[in-house]
C-alpha cells in the first residue's frame, strides 16, 4: 500500500459517535526536513509516557524513571545528621544513630527536584522529617514525617504556592501525609506545639488534614452555650436570675482524648443568650427565655434556664434559672423554686440547679456550671452559682481575652449563673460572666446587668431587659512536635 500524503497542512480527522466534535492530527507549519515517527508495537503500562530516541522511534517510559534520571545522587555524602537539601540532588539518609530532619530549599523554583532514600532501613525506628521551610507539602502547611523502612521519595516543587512540594515518586511508603491535624476557621492562635481556634460567632471549622495516631488525629474542645435571660416583671415584683449556659470540655489530652476528626468542614453553632421576660406593669411578664445551644461536631451544649417571675418557677436548663420572688398580691404568696440543672444522672452533666425565691422581695440566683444558685432571703437576692474553669494553657498567651478571672489563679471561668434580685441586697453574678442582680434600695438603686458575651453567663435578676451571655466554641489540637 502506498503512503498516505496530505498536502498543505491538511488534517487527519477523527469524528466522535454523533459527528459533533473531532480530534485531529496536523503537521507543523514548517519542518526543516522529512521526519518519520515509528510508534510502539504494543500498549504501555499505567503512568507511562511516550518518549523518543531522537531518531524517530517512540516508546513508553515510566515517568518515575524519567524524573529520577535528572537527580544527582550524593553517593559520597551519606547523611547522618540534620541537613539542608539542595535542588537537583538526591540524598542517602542513615538514621541508625537517631531521627534526622532534612530542610527543603528556600526559596524554591518551579520544577526543583529533591530526593531521599532510607540508607540503612531504619526510618521506621528513627524517622526522617522533611522540614517544609515555609512552603506547603502536598498542599498542607506541615512538615512530612517518613517512618517506613526502605522508603524512597522524590519531591518536585510546583509554582502553585498552594500545592508547594509534591511527591512524584513514592516507593515503599505508606505514611507520606503529615501526621498532625491541620485546619482553618475562627480566630487562630499558635501556642507552643498547639493551634487554637476560637469561635465567638457561628462559622466553619475546616479540617484539611486529619493527621494520624503518631502525631495527632483528634481535637480538644471547650463548648459553652448561651446563658438564660432574667424573668419578667409581674405584679410589682422583679424576675429572677438566668442560669448559665452548658459547659463541656475535653481538655487536657489532645492526642488521645477529645473527638477524632476527618477531612471535612464542621459547622460551628454559637448559642445566643436568652432574652428577658421584660417589664411593664400591670401586665405580667413571662419567664426569661432559655439560652440557645452551641454545637461542634456531635458535641452539643444546652442553653441555660430562664429566670422565674413572681408567679412562676425558674426554667430548667443546662443550669437552672432562679426561682421568682414571692408575691403577696392576688395571685398567691408562695416563692418560686429554682429550675433544675443538667446534673447526674443526666449525662453529660453541664450545670447546676437555680436557687429558690424568698416570700418577700428576693429572687433566687441562677445555677452555674460549677455550683448551684443560692436561695434568696427576704429583701436579699440569692447568690449566683459559680462557673467552671479551664487552665490558661488551653488558650495560650491570649487567655485574658476569653472568659473571666475567678478565685483560682491561672485559669479562666465560663458559665457563671446570674445573681438574684433583692430589695436591699443584690445577688452578685458568678465567676464566668454571670450578671449581677438588681438592688432596689435604700440605700441606693443598683441596676442589674446582663450576662457577659461569649461566656455563657446567666443574666442578673430584676433586669427588665437583661439577657444571658452568648456562648463560645474553642478547639485545640497539636500541630507539630
Amino acid at each position: 500500500m502506498a503512503n498516505i500524503r496530505i498536502r498543505d497542512q491538511g488534517k487527519i480527522t477523527l469524528k466522535d459517535s454523533d459527528n459533533s466534535n473531532e480530534v485531529s492530527l496536523q503537521s507543523p507549519s514548517t519542518v526543516a526536513a522529512d521526519q518519520d515517527f515509528i510508534v510502539p508495537n504494543a500498549d504501555g503500562s499505567a503512568n507511562n509516557i511516550i518518549t523518543t530516541n531522537a531518531s524517530g522511534t517512540l516508546s513508553f517510559t515510566d515517568i518515575n524513571t524519567l524524573v529520577t534520571s535528572d537527580i544527582d545522587w550524593q553517593t559520597g555524602d551519606i547523611k547522618t545528621g540534620n541537613f539542608v537539601a539542595a535542588s537537583g540532588k538526591g540524598y542517602f539518609v542513615n538514621t541508625t544513630g537517631g531521627a534526622i530532619t532534612a530542610t527543603m530549599p528556600n526559596p524554591p523554583s518551579a520544577g526543583n527536584i529533591v530526593a531521599f532514600k532510607d540508607y540503612a532501613g531504619t526510618f521506621g525506628t528513627n524517622n526522617l522529617t522533611i522540614d517544609r521551610n515555609g512552603h506547603n507539602i502536598q498542599g498542607v502547611p506541615q512538615d512530612s514525617e517518613i517512618s517506613t523502612n526502605r522508603a524512597s521519595v522524590v519531591l518536585v516543587y510546583n509554582a502553585d504556592a498552594v500545592s508547594g512540594w509534591l511527591y512524584t515518586v513514592e516507593n515503599n511508603v505508606g505514611d507520606l501525609r503529615p501526621p498532625y491535624v491541620a485546619a482553618t476557621g475562627g480566630t487562630e492562635i499558635t501556642t507552643g506545639d498547639f493551634k487554637v481556634h476560637v469561635f465567638t460567632s457561628s462559622g466553619n471549622f475546616q479540617v484539611t488534614n486529619a493527621g494520624d495516631a503518631s502525631g495527632s488525629n483528634s481535637v480538644d474542645y471547650l463548648i459553652i452555650a448561651g446563658g438564660g435571660g432574667a424573668g419578667g416583671v409581674s405584679h410589682s415584683a422583679f424576675g429572677a436570675a438566668g442560669g448559665a449556659g452548658g459547659y463541656r470540655q475535653s481538655f487536657p489530652n489532645p492526642s488521645t482524648g477529645g473527638t477524632p476528626v476527618t477531612v471535612q468542614t464542621y459547622p460551628i453553632t454559637i448559642g445566643a443568650g436568652g432574652a428577658s421576660g421584660g417589664g411593664g406593669q400591670p401586665t405580667p411578664r413571662p419567664n426569661g427565655t432559655n439560652g440557645n445551644t452551641s454545637i461542634f461536631s456531635s458535641v452539643t451544649s444546652a442553653g441555660g434556664g430562664g429566670g422565674g417571675t413572681a408567679t412562676t418557677n425558674g426554667n430548667a436548663g443546662a443550669s437552672g434559672g432562679g426561682g421568682g420572688v414571692g408575691n403577696s398580691g392576688p395571685l398567691g404568696s408562695g416563692a418560686g423554686s429554682g429550675g433544675a440543672g443538667n446534673t447526674p444522672p443526666v449525662s453529660p452533666p453541664q450545670g447546676n440547679a437555680g436557687g429558690n425565691g424568698a416570700p418577700v422581695s428576693g429572687s433566687g440566683g441562677g445555677g452555674g456550671a460549677g455550683g448551684s444558685g443560692g436561695n434568696a432571703s427576704d429583701n436579699a437576692g440569692g447568690s449566683a452559682g459559680i462557673g467552671s474553669n479551664i487552665p490558661d494553657a488551653f488558650f495560650g498567651p491570649t487567655a485574658p481575652s476569653y472568659g473571666t478571672p475567678g478565685p483560682s489563679g491561672s485559669t479562666r471561668y465560663f458559665s457563671g449563673g446570674g445573681g438574684g434580685y433583692g430589695q436591699l441586697t443584690q445577688g452578685m453574678g458568678g465567676s464566668g460572666g454571670g450578671g449581677n442582680g438588681l438592688a432596689f434600695g435604700p440605700p441606693a438603686f443598683v441596676p442589674a446587668t446582663s450576662g457577659t458575651a461569649n461566656t455563657g453567663g446567666g443574666s442578673g435578676g430584676g433586669a427588665s431587659g437583661g439577657s444571658g451571655g452568648s456562648g463560645i466554641v474553642i478547639i485545640r489540637y497539636k500541630y507539630q512536635n
